[in-house]
């Protein structure tokens, strides 16, 4: 039997798909190990392995390919623990991290220290060059004082240097010149390259995204080259993927070279998976993923099918945070999920996170020290989780610890702890439901029109009442709800991208110039797709325009028809396109108006061979028969009697009647009073809210 697994590391647990070659899949969790990555992912493939009846090494020894996906580079960000990191730029543009893109929310409130650059200004260095936009020299490379600072570089021991010129996308001989110099002088630091890593215009973002890439490099590097040595010693000879913001897989070798492309890799997966179990069950390819783990809730769109792009991804709140400024699946994070603590603020009001007890020490009914009352918490004296049954009883949890948790807020509102557990459900969705909003109402789509994927270990506490206050009639949660990411990477392919900026008016149109661009970048990727090998047998090149009207600041990606330009009508079909995604966008196209266009970008997808649609076990029964009754809360003052199902009483076509509780191994469903749930013909839950 040949495998496939799939791993995705989380803030809290390490989340394991196993799949065999007919697609069966079967599910592997554990606690996330942050000082050892391995540990946490093999203990969860060992409990994967369990259930396939095989041995750790049987299973390692017969798997030929394995995707990980890993938030050790967003994490380090967040922490801020990257590697020591000159920041080299033009001479007179010291400040380009510092100012960031000049703007905040509540403009008027002073009362927060305006946030500090991601490199110090102390590990700042000005170079005297100066290239214009049109590539010409204005002012000479300074070689002199170029050796000066990369002597300064090594001798204060910088792990990773970050190189960022103005207008080195039109031209890149100053930043060639100067690695050169970083070559000779301090051949052990790694660095970026902003023209080759992201040639895009507006200096901050290019700087941005070049100084995060330079600092993860040193620990991108030993972390996976740390993994890779860990699955060999194991007994792994198969091949190792990564999973990356870009909405695929790439080769670890790559992704040493641009790891920034690995922040945010585990949720940009969460989409595919999505877009593959609302297909699985007729329902559409506009999209909703919600993905509710232990320490986020993230939620992501899928559109006609395709996956939704921003280079707009933040680390930390909008304008005051850090930039990624790649072009990334757009995942919208807030700190919301069943490890989120509920507190009281200043005002005597609760709140919900964003603050979260994570995996060490976790929340107070994981028994490891936690006394913070979090939403699995509130879970737990709701009745909502079996305390024998967390992760399919491998995991025993303290209902008295959860309780005790729950009352130092209860106490303080004057309310059962009952009472406030179900507030600190309700109060969660809120914040989850403003997510929502934000990917969709506020970008145009309506969520009525759209099908809700949700997954996530804590996505069926409050899924179900999200929905109902979205009004949304589709809701899918699948078999495998509790690895969404994981899954995702099961149907996922090698995708790479490379961007060019030559700014184009569609009413002055030079051909030939745009023409040469897009053939440099899909000579860029036919170099990477021959790396591959026989991955890169089966693939396709798709081109975008990031584009808007003249006189606008920000950019729509717009897909072109091919990857040049031959006739006049060529443009009039990017002219078109153009105002399709604006009107869809924005409800209003400018058909008076040039399109302007910025930035170029091609996209490579190669298909890994698998699976087409994930396969479940499930009984032949079509009854639901509970196997237990459990006093329950549902709001109200006195517990309501709520019938217990685990999945062997669930057979294919079974309908749940709410209340009840589905104890899957790895997730639990909250079916509300009023509501119910189906199991599809694909072995998935479809949730109904009337």
């Amino acid at each position: 039997m040949a495998y496939t697994i799939s791993v995705d590391t989380g803030g809290t647990f390490t989340d394991v798909i196993v799949a065999d070659n007919r697609g069966l899949m079967t599910i592997g969790k554990a606690l996330t190990t942050r000082d050892r990555i391995f540990l946490g992912m093999r203990e969860a493939i060992e409990a994967a392995a369990d259930q396939l009846e095989i041995s750790f090494s049987e299973l390692l020894g017969q798997t030929t390919l394995l995707i990980y996906g890993t938030t050790r580079a967003t994490n380090a960000i967040v922490t801020k623990t990257v590697a020591k990191t000159a920041f080299v730029t033009t001479k007179g543009f010291a400040d380009t991290l510092l100012f960031k893109e000049g703007g905040k929310f509540n403009p008027h409130d002073f009362t927060q220290d305006y946030p500090d650059p991601y490199i110090a200004k102390r590990h700042t260095f000005e170079i005297e060059e100066r290239m214009n936009s049109e590539g010409q020299v204005s002012v000479p490379f300074n070689t002199v004082q170029a050796r000066h600072i990369a002597d300064s570089i090594r001798d204060q021991g910088f792990e990773a240097v970050a190189v960022s010129f103005l207008w080195s996308i039109a031209n890149s001989d100053h930043e060639l010149r100067f690695a050169r110099i970083l070559d000779e002088v301090a051949p052990n630091v790694p660095y970026t390259l902003s023209h080759q890593l992201i040639p895009i215009v507006r200096e901050y973002r290019r700087a941005s995204a070049t100084a995060i890439d330079a600092s993860l490099k040193p620990l991108m590097q030993r972390h996976l080259e740390g993994l890779q040595h860990d699955l060999r010693e194991a007994g792994f000879n198969g091949e190792l993927l990564v999973s990356t913001a870009a909405g695929g897989c790439s080769n670890v070798e790559a992704l040493i070279d641009k790891p920034i492309y690995t922040v945010g890799s585990g949720p940009a997966m969460a989409p595919i998976a999505g877009l593959t179990f609302s297909a699985l069950e007729s329902l559409g390819n506009d999209v909703i993923v919600c993905d509710t783990g232990g320490t986020t809730f993230d939620v992501g769109l899928v559109r006609d099918g395709n996956l939704t792009y921003t280079r707009d991804t933040w680390l930390g709140p909008q304008y005051t945070g850090d930039l990624l400024g790649i072009s990334a699946v757009d995942m919208r994070s807030i700190g919301a999920g069943g490890g989120s603590i509920a507190w009281i603020d200043e005002g005597g009001l609760m709140r919900v996170g964003p603050q979260s007890a994570g995996a060490e020490p976790g929340p107070a009914c994981y028994g490891r020290g936690g006394t913070l009352p979090t939403v699995s918490d509130a879970a737990v004296v709701l009745g909502y989780f079996d305390p024998d049954y967390f992760l399919g009883g491998r995991m025993t949890l303290d209902a008295g610890a959860a309780r005790r948790a729950i009352e130092t807020v209860s106490s303080r509102l004057g309310s059962t702890a009952e009472e406030t557990a179900y507030r600190i459900i309700h109060l969660a969705g809120e914040f989850m439901m403003r997510a929502i909003g934000d990917i969709t109402i506020n970008e145009g789509v309506n969520p009525r029109e759209s099908t809700i994927v949700a997954g996530g270990g804590a996505a069926g506490l409050n899924i179900m009442l999200i929905a109902k206050e979205l009004g949304c009639e589709s809701v899918v949660l699948p078999k495998v709800a509790s690895v969404l990411s994981a899954s995702g990477m099961q149907f996922a392919n090698i995708v790479a991208e490379e961007t060019a900026s030559v700014v184009s008016l569609t009413n002055r149109f030079d051909k030939d110039k745009v023409n040469a661009t897009l053939a440099e970048l899909k000579d860029r990727l036919e170099a990477f797709r021959r790396t591959l090998g026989e991955r890169g047998k089966d693939y396709r090149i798709d081109y975008y325009a990031e584009a808007r009207y003249l006189g606008q600041v920000w950019e729509l990606d717009t897909p072109l028809a091919s990857g040049s330009f031959a006739r006049q009508g060529d443009i009039d079909g990017l002219v078109n396109a153009f105002h399709e995604v604006h009107e869809r966008v924005f409800a209003v196209r400018d058909e008076g108006s040039p399109v302007e266009i910025v930035n170029w970008k091609a996209r490579l997808t190669a298909k890994i061979a698998s699976q087409e649609a994930p396969n479940v076990a499930r009984m032949a029964k079509t009854d639901a028969s509970p196997s237990g009754i459990r006093q329950c809360f549902f709001g109200t003052a006195t517990p309501v009697s709520t019938s217990i199902y685990k999945p062997d009483d669930l057979g294919l076509g079974a309908v749940i009647k709410g209340p009840a509780i589905v104890e899957e191994p790895t997730t639990t469903l909250v079916v509300y009073p009023g509501m119910t749930a189906t199991i599809s013909s694909a072995g998935n839950y479809l949730l109904r809210l009337a």
